[in-house]
């Protein structure tokens, strides 16, 4: 069964339950996500390396170059020029150049759709007869 239709399913069957622990398996994600980036992990590598980042190699980024008259931090280039030898940390670039380290860390946890739904397929069960039992909601 399609994971849209398992999740549909879960919603009818659980209701409330359903959206509750999506939307908490969402948001220790995103503050799962939040703390690597702050933390300077090399989130686009580590989804290159389980097969789930669209993000281009190291290899296949261009190197900016400025517009006549651009200010930039070497004189050079608009982003901090890497020593040879070093691997870029493109996270770190991203979070800087793109609003900051939670706006990465939403656009990662949209990236990881599919790893949070069966997440949710696989918990919402029990942690509904969970609260059955302590009368908290009715099955």
């Amino acid at each position: 069964m399609a994971f849209a239709a398992r999740m549909k399913e879960l919603m009818k069957k659980y209701g409330k339950v359903a959206a509750v622990v999506h939307v908490s398996v969402s948001a220790a994600s995103i503050t799962g996500l939040y703390v690597a980036i702050n933390n300077n992990v090399d989130v686009d590598a580590i989804f290159r390396r389980i097969g789930i980042s669209p993000t281009p190699t190291t290899d296949e980024i261009p190197t900016p170059t400025p517009a006549a008259g651009e200010a930039t931090l070497d004189g050079y280039h608009d982003a901090p020029v890497p020593v040879p030898g070093e691997l870029r940390n493109r996270t770190r670039e991203l979070a800087a150049s793109s609003g900051g380290a939670l706006a990465l860390a939403l656009m990662c946890n949209k990236a990881l759709l599919p790893v949070r739904i069966p997440i949710t397929v696989a918990l919402t069960p029990p942690i509904a007869r969970f609260l059955a039992r302590w009368k908290v909601v009715k099955t």
